[in-house]
Order: C-alpha cells, then structure tokens, then sequence
C-alpha cells in the first residue's frame, strides 16, 4: 500500500516578476511503513514539499494522496489525525509558557480524545521521558528533551505518517543519535512512515529505506540507501553530495 504519493508538485512564492518556484515538477511515492528521505543543499525544496503537505505552503499545483486519498488545498481535520510534522527547532516549536502536560493535553484535547490523563503519561514514556518532566515548562528542558516533547506532541492524534524537517539539526551532536534512534524505535513500535528531510547523507543512510535527491527545487535521482551506502549514484549532482560527505 501507498502511504503518500506525490505528483508533479510544483510550490512557489509570489507572484509575475516576484515569483520564486521552490519546487518543479517533483514525483515520488512512499510505501506504508517505509522511510524516505530528501536529500540537497539548503534552498533546494526538502522543506517546501513538507510545507505543502501540511497546507502551510499554500500556493502549489500537482497532485498529493496520503492512503490513497487526494489532498485538496483545504486540510480537512481528518488529515491532522493522519500526519503530523516535526519540526527542526524545538526551541521554536513549543510554546515558551506552556508546561509538558499543557502542550501534549490540549493537543489530545482538540483530537477528540478523552482519557488525557493516561495517553499523557504513555507519550511521555514512548519517548523515554517519564512522569517527572510532566509538569515543565521548555526552559527547564534541554534541546533533546524538548525535542522528545515535540515528538510526542506529533503522536499524540495516534498518525501514520510523520514529516520530520531536519529533526535533529539544531541538537548538540551528542544527543542527535539519541534521537535518530528513538525514532527508529517509535516506527518499528507504532508502524509509522516517515518523510525525512536532511542534508546530512549520513543520517538519511541510518535512518531510511530510499531518498530522493533534490537540486535547485527538482529531484535529479530517487536511489535506495543501500545505492547510497556503495556509492552508486547515477546522477552528476548526487556524486557531488556523496564525494562531498566522504
């Protein structure tokens, strides 16, 4: 089964003279329970296509289905119980006066869930947090633990597929792998998808199945990790971007 699908996407900004096409014609499709990777340097579209996906780049044509259901450019509240983001900065994405329980609780609240209390207490054990940062707020957390926070808040709805945009970028080195494998964990667990976007080849080689490489808004190659990983890219560019992580 197909998970999501995307189809000649095409994503810009502005509008005659100001307009900026982010993303052209872009094609790819991401099997139930696969992980899949986008991969260029920064500008290159990774982000925008997640953008679109969600709805919050509004301006694009082309065609996206996730579980076989067309996406329109109004995301009906259905779609939000089906994906959810991670975002890269986790200083950023949580808010700055909202304690752990307020942040996960309003969450599953607006999802129409009703026993709070209990998923409350799992997500915070699924991401190895436990009881004892329940009742934080961000500044008492370090760049790891809130991004363990962000990540529940991303389970809470109980999706299928999740967007991660660079989810450990802006982590000290020495907790990115604690991350990348708490996620590994939660996909095999929860029978998860992912979208992962990255400029590192290293971490999409740990953590996904197939990628995509993007230049300037185009995917010049879709390859398998394990191509990757014995350095057998086809395309010019993606040689460049391997030679350049050796």
């Amino acid at each position: 089964m197909t998970m999501l699908d995307i189809n000649t996407l095409n994503v810009w900004f502005g509008t005659a003279r100001d307009r900026v096409d982010a993303v052209k014609s872009a094609s790819f499709s991401v099997a139930k329970g696969e992980s899949f990777g986008l991969v260029g340097e920064s500008g290159s579209g990774k982000s925008t296509i997640l953008r679109a996906i969600t709805g919050l780049a509004p301006t694009w044509s082309g065609n996206i289905s996730v579980a076989g259901t067309p996406i329109g450019h109004k995301r009906a509240k259905s779609f939000f119980k089906t994906v959810q983001m991670v975002f890269q900065d986790p200083y950023a994405s949580l808010h700055p006066r909202h304690s752990v329980d307020q942040v996960l609780g309003e969450t599953l609240q607006l999802h129409g869930f009703s026993d709070i209390d209990k998923r409350v207490a799992t997500l915070l054990d699924d991401v190895g947090l436990g009881q004892k940062f329940r009742f934080r707020y961000p500044h008492q957390l370090s760049g790891g633990q809130r991004q363990r926070v962000a990540i529940a808040r991303a389970l809470a709805p109980e999706p299928t597929l999740l967007l991660l945009d660079e989810p450990t970028s802006a982590l000290d080195v020495s907790v990115q792998a604690e991350i990348l494998n708490l996620l590994t964990d939660l996909r095999s667990e929860h029978g998860l998808t992912y979208l992962m976007v990255s400029h590192d080849l290293s971490v999409v080689g740990h953590m996904c199945d197939r990628l995509a490489v993007m230049r300037n808004g185009e995917i010049v190659e879709v390859m398998s990790t394990d191509a990757l990983r014995s350095n057998q890219a086809q395309h010019a560019y993606s040689q460049q971007l391997l030679a350049a992580s050796l």
